[in-house]
């Protein structure tokens, strides 16, 4: 390469003396920057979601190539958003393909000093099974001679993370169960 071909390879040198004196066109460009291609091009799918940090509702769309999730970028279609995310919204993609993402149901046993794996019928099962039994146990038909049919076996706290139709349907879970005890930390 001749000391010539190298100073007009030189975008400054472009932007200085040709036809793009802000350097945001031709005098930018490069052969490498002409062979770049988006990097959800491959992408055979793109499902619209909602960011799962706050409650906010950003939305996002998920690249999805040969059944795997491949990015997560901001939904410009979203009214919320408008295609922006927070650097947390922005680090979705981690949830889905990190190292540490938990992927199978993890339970220690009362007393026990060890993690064991089940598989999430299981899970579920055992949790609808405390439930009832929490429900069956705490159940209070009367208190101080008022009729109150309520259940002080268990409560429950919802997290930012929830939206208003999520905490709505909870509550309506937790009501018809007989609790009482229902509260959210919400942001809207």
């Amino acid at each position: 390469m001749g000391i010539r071909t190298w100073i007009n390879s030189w975008p400054v040198y472009r932007q200085l003396t040709g036809d793009d004196p802000l350097g945001r066109g031709a005098a930018a460009s490069s052969e490498h920057t002409a062979n770049l291609t988006p990097r959800v091009e491959t992408a055979d799918r793109v499902v619209k979601s909602i960011c799962p940090y706050c409650a906010v509702g950003c939305g996002q769309n998920v690249y999805v190539e040969d059944g795997k999730v491949t990015q997560i970028e901001g939904d410009p279609d979203s009214p919320v958003s408008r295609g922006r995310l927070c650097p947390k919204g922005a680090a979705s993609l981690q949830l889905t393909t990190g190292s540490a993402r938990a992927r199978q149901v993890l339970y220690r046993r009362p007393h026990g000093t060890a993690w064991e794996r089940l598989d999430l019928d299981t899970a579920m099962d055992m949790i609808a099974d405390r439930v009832i039994e929490s429900r069956r146990s705490g159940w209070e038909e009367e208190h101080d001679g008022k009729r109150v049919r309520r259940t002080m076996g268990f409560a429950s706290l919802g997290g930012a993370t929830l939206d208003n139709e999520e905490n709505y349907l909870i509550k309506k879970l937790f009501t018809a169960l007989g609790a009482v005890q229902i509260e959210n930390q919400a942001r809207i």
